[in-house]
C-alpha cells in the first residue's frame, strides 16, 4: 500500500507500506545509527516522534525478545529507505514487519530519506504525518497535523512512566540500592546497574521526594526520557529537594531535569543528536568518547551556577553533556552511557556513581 509522510512545511514523501496500517503523527526526527533499530523502536525517549534511519537497509536481522529497552515500541512511526523482508539471525524470532503489525506502529519504505535527513538538518525537526488514507489530499492531511502539538512544550514523561513500583534485584550480592525515578528509562541502564550489585527501586516518575528521602537507600537515579523538560515541573520540583541530600546520577532527560532544578535553563535543539556515533570529550582527562545519545534538548552552561563542573561537551556542536558538584554528590550525563557503540567507552560512569555512594556511606 503506497502512504505519504507530510511535513508541517508542506513536504510530501511517498512510499510503500509496512507494519501497521493506520495514520499518526509526530515529531519527525533522524537517527544515523547502522545496526540497533530495535533497541531505537523501544527506547521511550522516541515517544512521540517518528524516526528516519539514515542507514539505508533496516530489518535484515529480524527481532528478538532480548534486544529490547522497553516493553513494547515507543515510537509513533518508522521510515526507512529499504525494508528487509527476510531476516538471518540465530537469536530473531519475528520480522520487523511482523513486530511492528503487532504493535500498531505504521512505517514507510521507499521514500527518500537522504533528502528527507538534508531537509530535517537544514530546517529542523519538524511535525509530521503518516498516512495510507488515498480518499484525503495533502491538503487535508497538512490541516489535520497543524491542530498537533509541537514537541516544544509537550511533557510527556507521565506518558511512559511505571504506573507502579518494581523492582529489580541482581544476581550475586547486593552492594547498593538506589531509587530510580522512571521518565522513560531503559532497561540496559537496569542491568548495568544490576551488574554491579546494584538493587534498582524504580518509582513513578511523580513519586514525592519526601518518601524517597525518608526510604533507605545509597543513591537516587534520574532516567532518560521524552519530551521538554521545562514543563517536567515535578520532576524539577523533586530534583531540588533531592540534591545534596544524596548522591544523584542523572542521564539525558535525568540530566536536563537536574540542571533545572540547579537553576539552569534549556533549549531545543535544532535537529537534535540522535545516533551511535556522537563524539563526546571528557574535559578532565581529554579522553574522546564514541557514544549514542537520543535528545532534542540541551542544557544552557553559561545558566548554570559557578560551582557546577562542566564535564563533558559534544565535539560536533561544543553543546553540553555532562556536569558534577562533588559537594552536593552530583554527577549527570546528556549521553547514554549504557548503550555500546564505544562499545565500553562511557561504562566508567555507573563505577563512578557506585564510588560517590561507596564515599558517601564510609
Amino acid at each position: 500500500m503506497i502512504g505519504r509522510l507530510i511535513l508541517e512545511d508542506g513536504s510530501v514523501f511517498y512510499g510503500k507500506g509496512f507494519g501497521y496500517n493506520s495514520s499518526v503523527v509526530g515529531e519527525v526526527v533522524f537517527n544515523t545509527s547502522m545496526t540497533g533499530y530495535q533497541e531505537i523502536l523501544t527506547d521511550p525517549s522516541y515517544y512521540y516522534q517518528i524516526v528516519c534511519m539514515t542507514y539505508p537497509m533496516i530489518g535484515n536481522y529480524g527481532v528478538n525478545d532480548e534486544d529490547i529497552e522497553s516493553d513494547s515500541p515507543k515510537v509513533s512511526g518508522f521510515l526507512v529507505k529499504e525494508f528487509s523482508k527476510t531476516y538471518s539471525n540465530y537469536r530473531a524470532n519475528s520480522s520487523l514487519d511482523e513486530y511492528l503489525k503487532k504493535h500498531k506502529i505504521p512505517a514507510l519504505e521507499g521514500l527518500d530519506t537522504r533528502a528527507l535527513t538534508r531537509k530535517l538538518r537544514n530546517f529542523g525537526s519538524m511535525l509530521g504525518i503518516i498516512s495510507f488514507d488515498s480518499k484525503k489530499s495533502n491538503e487535508e492531511l497538512l490541516k489535520e497535523l497543524k491542530k498537533s502539538p509541537s514537541m516544544k512544550g509537550l511533557e510527556l514523561a507521565s506518558k511512559v512512566s511505571t504506573k507502579t513500583i518494581k523492582e529489580f534485584k541482581p544476581e550475586g550480592e547486593k552492594k547498593y540500592k538506589v531509587i530510580a525515578y522512571d521518565y522513560g528509562i531503559k532497561y540496559n541502564i537496569i542491568r548495568h546497574f544490576n551488574n554491579r550489585g546494584v538493587y534498582v527501586k524504580l518509582v513513578p516518575y511523580d513519586t514525592p521526594a519526601e518518601e524517597v528521602l525518608k526510604e533507605e537507600s545509597d543513591g537516587i537515579f534520574l532516567s532518560n526520557g521524552p519530551g521538554d523538560p521545562s514543563v517536567v515541573k515535578i520532576g524539577i520540583e523533586n530534583a531540588k529537594k533531592i540534591i545534596g541530600k544524596k548522591p544523584v546520577f542523572g542521564i539525558c532527560l535525568g540530566h536536563q531535569i537536574i540542571g533545572l532544578a540547579l537553576g539552569a535553563k534549556t533549549y531545543k535543539l535544532k535537529f537534535g543528536h540522535r545516533g551511535g556515533n556522537q563524539p563526546i570529550k571528557d574535559i578532565e582527562n581529554g579522553n574522546i568518547i564514541i557514544a549514542a545519545e537520543n535528545h532534542g534538548f540541551a542544557v544552557m552552561p553559561d545558566s548554570l551556577p559557578k560551582e557546577v563542573k562542566k564535564t563533558h561537551i559534544n565535539l560536533n556542536d561544543n553543546t553540553l553533556e555532562g556536569i558534577e558538584w562533588k559537594e552536593k554528590m552530583l554527577l549527570s550525563v546528556q549521553f547514554h552511557p549504557e548503550s555500546s557503540p564505544g562499545p565500553n567507552d562511557a561504562n566508567y560512569l555507573f563505577d563512578k556513581f557506585i564510588e560517590i555512594m561507596e564515599k558517601r556511606s564510609k
